[in-house]
């Protein structure tokens, strides 16, 4: 595996990505409307304005994951399933905490995704709450019930 930073020419098979991962994460346990609006298009929105805190995780010459740091903040962390399971996450993740520029790190996590929660938890992660967290979107923010992982890097 090899981590770079994410290039303009990635944001399509970064948008896919992460547009195929978020629904298959978060479409049964948000808001209708925040799955309305989590179209392919705002997926490259959103790819091109995080462009310069993305890094993606290449594995034989493909992008096999990508993940942004915004702050202490791992914003973004996805996979692509067909890694599922080998440990690449796991090796993604350490790529990710390495570019963390403080002591304690912490990134959200939606309330339901089960999966996700366990992973992190299994990598070290502590769920230290509930809250709520506005996130972006083409219409504005929008509030996401979140558990807050945290952890002292």
């Amino acid at each position: 595996m090899q981590i770079r930073n994410a290039q303009e020419a990635d944001i399509p098979v970064i948008a896919q990505l992460w547009h195929l991962g978020w629904h298959s994460a978060h479409a049964s346990i948000v808001d209708v409307d925040l799955v309305r609006l989590r179209a392919p298009a705002e997926f490259m929105t959103r790819t091109a304005a995080h462009l310069e805190q993305t890094y993606v995780a290449v594995l034989g010459g493909e992008i096999a994951g990508f993940f942004m740091i915004e702050g202490n903040e791992v914003y973004q962390f996805y996979v692509d399933p067909a890694q599922h399971g080998s440990g690449f996450a796991r090796r993604m993740m350490k790529e990710a905490e390495a570019r963390v520029p403080a002591s304690l790190a912490w990134l959200a996590c939606s309330v339901g995704n089960d999966r996700a929660a366990a992973f992190y938890a299994k990598n070290g992660w502590r769920n230290v709450g509930e809250e709520e967290l506005q996130v972006e979107t083409s219409e504005g923010p929008r509030p996401v019930r979140i558990w807050r992982f945290e952890k002292t890097l």
